[in-house]
Order: structure tokens, then sequence, then C-alpha cells
């Protein structure tokens, strides 16, 4: 599921000036939406690139109100909300029955539609869910009880629309996308502090991020194997100490490789680089595919992953190949199925051992490296049900 993050900035926040500050502090942080009125569309595209939401029309959602007539503008997509007091609540008496009118979120044209509705009490919540049944998204805001609602919701919502909760927090964001294990699609956050938008951000990237387990391995062989042409990545992140990539020379078994972070009383670290085997080997990409290393150029993904099985993705920077002479390392599985990989013989390429890290000039047969094994074939990268022999 792919999260995201919607930025609250209509007239509520204040004047253009407050505004406009909100709206910087999400851009630099990289939100995905920017929720504010019509009248501020074409001075948030002026600021930078991203999805602008609208009160009434113009933006790349529209809200406006579910029971007022269409409007000319054609959206890409349309939110349907009440605009009242500038919160873009939907205002309904206590005693709603669940009848409300919905006429405006069923278009004619193909446009996404959307409702935006404020959670008081279990009648706002019965709305919600009848809305979803029209929306393609749903942003429902809670009030004095919002976990509830939003695990009912989360609950009787399917697939035919994005769930985007109200929240004014990194926590309450962390908690939605986590609420029934599911959680929401989307937050639509509230907020001028830049440091809880950035917070914001980062529950979101960590919320999509893929989580490995890491098996280790015995070292059955370890051989100089002469001079290939070895592939360095360097990416335009810098990595932590451990942090590195999965490499191999057989798609089920990938070998972990830390970055050059380590001092040396010869080589400077480098932070940003993956000394990662020959051209021939696979590398993990964030899709959950593989790529050969001498596919890659600046701009591709790679998938970072630290000695926990935590991922992220970092974006290829420069892939230099470069004849060196080699190792060929070879470990057996607890299974007992053999991996192997191609590395350069070099002091500054490291293995994740039993012991930490370990220089695979130092490798020894008996030891215990640390890789990501899965009992699947692949075919241009992608999981195949189909029998491959790698050898």
């Amino acid at each position: 599921m792919t999260r995201s993050v919607w930025l609250k900035a209509d007239d509520a926040v204040g004047d253009w000036d407050a505004r406009r500050r909100r709206i910087t502090a999400g851009l630099e942080a990289g939100v995905d939406w920017v929720l504010v009125d019509e009248a501020d569309v074409e001075r948030v595209r002026e600021l930078g690139s991203v999805n602008v939401a609208a009160f009434r029309s113009g933006g790349d959602v529209h809200v406006m109100d579910a029971e007022e007539p269409e409007t000319d503008a054609e959206p890409d997509a349309v939110v349907v909300g009440k605009k009242g007091e500038g919160d873009g609540t939907v205002d309904l008496p206590q005693d709603f029955s669940g009848s409300a009118d919905l006429s405006a979120l069923r278009r004619e044209e193909e446009a996404e539609t959307g409702a935006y509705i404020r959670i008081l009490d279990e009648y706002y919540e019965a709305f919600a869910e009848q809305a979803a049944d029209e929306a393609d998204y749903t942003i429902v805001i809670g009030e004095d009880w919002t976990i509830i609602p939003l695990e009912n919701l989360i609950a009787r919502i399917g697939e035919e629309t994005d769930l985007i909760a109200g929240v004014q927090s990194a926590e309450e964001a962390r908690t939605a996308f986590e609420t029934l294990e599911l959680g929401a699609d989307a937050v639509l956050l509230d907020s001028d502090d830049p440091d809880t938008i950035r917070e914001t951000v980062a529950v979101r990237d960590s919320a999509e991020r893929e989580q490995l387990d890491l098996e280790w391995a015995t070292v059955t062989e370890i051989a100089q194997t002469g001079s290939a042409d070895r592939v360095c990545v360097d990416t335009g992140s810098l990595m932590e100490h451990d942090e590195g990539m999965l490499v191999g020379s057989m798609s089920r078994g990938l070998f972990f490789v830390h970055a050059e972070t380590a001092e040396s009383p010869y080589v400077a670290s480098r932070p940003f680089r993956v000394n990662a085997g020959a051209v021939h080997a696979y590398v993990r990409t964030p899709d959950g595919g593989t790529k050969y290393l001498s596919e890659l150029e600046s701009g591709d993904e790679v998938q970072l992953v630290n000695t926990d099985g935590q991922t992220r993705e970092a974006i290829v920077g420069r892939v230099k190949i470069e004849s060196r002479p080699m190792f060929r390392v070879e470990a057996e599985t607890e299974s007992g199925d053999r991996v192997a990989t191609l590395l350069q013989n070099a002091e500054t390429i490291k293995v994740r051992t039993r012991e930490g890290r370990k220089a695979i000039t130092e490798l020894e047969a008996g030891d215990e490296v640390l890789l990501y094994y899965e009992t699947v074939a692949r075919h241009f990268g992608e999981a195949v049900e189909e029998r491959i022999i790698e050898k």
C-alpha cells in the first residue's frame, strides 16, 4: 500500500503569509498533497511541484459542497465537503439518518470523486461510510473520538476508496497508519510546525518500507578467482554504519555487503558507496525485484537495508565499473542450499558476520555471514513460479 501525507492549508490556517509558510515547510519536507482554498491554487503551484487539493475548484482535487450544483470546472478529481467556517466540515443535523444528498459525488464524466467529513458522532461516521461507497477519496476528521471511528471505517470500507485520516502530530499519523494493522491510506496533517511536518513525512516513509527477514549462512569456501569487472554503486544518500545492499550471483540468496562507512588509515570512507561485486550479480530493488549490477545507471532506485532487515530507498548517482581482482564466496543456508557471489579482493569490502563487520580479505570458511534467502526463481528480476537452476 502506498501511503501519502496531505497538508491542510486553507483559510482556517490564517492569512496568506501564514499559509505560505506552512506550504513551504510541507514542500521542503516532501508532502504529497496540499489542501487549500480555490484562490490559493495558482499561488501554491508557483511555490513548487505538489498535488493541490482545493475547496470549490481549480485543484487536482476539488472540494465542494455535496448539496450544491456542480460547477463548470473539470478538475482531475473531486473531494466533496461542506465549506462552512473554513474548516471543510459537513454540517449535518443531530438526527441525521444517513440519507444526506450524495448526488454531487455521482458525476457523469470520468473524474475521481471524494468526501470530506468531520466525525462528531456515530451519525457522521455512518455518513462517511455511505459517502465512501460513492467516493474515490474519503477524508475523515475526528473530533472528541478518533480511534474507534477510524477502526470502524477501516473495517467496513473496502478498496473502493482511499481513506484519509485527519491528524495533528506525527504520532497520530503513526497510529492512523497502523490502526487494525491495515491503517489509513493517507493522513491530512493540520500543523504549522516544520518539525512535525517532517516527522509526519518520515512516518509515511517508514510505514511504506519493507521489513526483510535476514538469516545466517555458513561460509563453505572463499577463493581468489582472478579479475572481473567490478561495480561500485554510488548513491545520493549517506548510509549508516549498519547499512548496505543485498547482492549475489544467485537471486535466491543475496549477501549483505556493508557500505564503505568505516574509516581506514589508507582510504577515506565513502558512506554513499557500496562496492557490490561483479557486473553479472543481482542487487535488490525497492519493489522487491532485482537488477543486474551492469544495468544500473544514474537515476535508478536501489534498496538499502540494515543488519536488522529494515529497508529504505536510494537513488543511484553514479556507477563505477573497473576491472579488479575478485574473491568467490560460497555459503550454505540453514536449509542446506548453497549460494555464492563474487566480491572484490580489497580490505574496504566488508560483509556482516556473527562477530560484526569483517573484511572480505579476512573471511574464512566456517564464518557465518548475513544474507537474504528466498526460495523463488526470477525472470527479468520478477519472482516467478517455475524451476530455474542457478549454480
